[in-house]
């Protein structure tokens, strides 16, 4: 939430949609480094369009 300035809202939304990747570490769903590189790549994709 802090790195993409966000609501907590937002991002649930976005993994729902499939558009932030997670992972899930027992009942913790986690986002890696890499899920949050990806997403802002597809939002520059989104705003280049």
């Amino acid at each position: 939430m802090e790195l993409l300035s966000i609501s907590r809202t937002v991002i649930y939304e976005q993994i729902r949609a499939g558009r932030l990747r997670t992972v899930k570490q027992g009942r913790t769903r986690l986002v890696p480094d890499g899920a949050i590189a990806e997403y802002v790549a597809l939002l520059e994709r989104e705003a280049n369009r």
